[in-house]
């Protein structure tokens, strides 16, 4: 069952289970993948690939986290724990992160095997680390680590 399927199907499983935020969550993840259907000129019926679904995914992980940022800031904690709940939700969805430790070896050893010395190719390092890590970590982790390779 492809991971668009099975958010389909949540949505059945939090109505049955009376969980209004996994329900509210479920189906705003749901609307936002039929737009992104939309957007691919797909028909609303058809099924996304496993790593489109991802990608809407963490679209929306990013707006909560920004969104939990701005009511902090407006202290609005109420607001600010409501999306920390879909945030938590979220990320179910979403594969186990690599460790900063991983992280940091990966960023060696493509920096070793590209033969990357100075700053200046420090974005083809990157790129070939997040390519290499597969979605598996944060971009703004892999950036800091490796800058602080340099």
């Amino acid at each position: 069952m492809s991971l668009h399927e099975q958010i389909k199907n949540e949505i059945k499983e939090a109505l049955k289970a009376r969980d209004e935020v996994r329900l509210a969550t479920v189906r705003g993840m749901s609307a936002s993948l039929t737009n992104e259907l939309v957007t691919k000129k797909m028909k609303p019926t058809e099924i996304l690939t496993d790593d489109d679904v991802l990608i809407v995914i963490k679209r929306l992980v990013k707006q909560r986290q920004d969104s939990i940022e701005q009511f902090r800031a407006g202290n609005r904690e109420d607001l600010a724990s409501a999306e920390e709940a879909e945030l938590n939700i979220l990320k179910t969805y979403l594969p186990a992160q690599m460790s900063e430790e991983q992280i940091r070896a990966m960023a060696e050893s493509k920096k070793a095997e590209l033969g990357i010395t100075d700053k200046t190719k420090i974005g083809i390092l990157t790129g070939a680390v997040m390519k290499a890590t597969g979605g598996q970590a944060d971009g703004n982790v892999v950036k800091q680590i490796v800058e602080s390779l340099f």
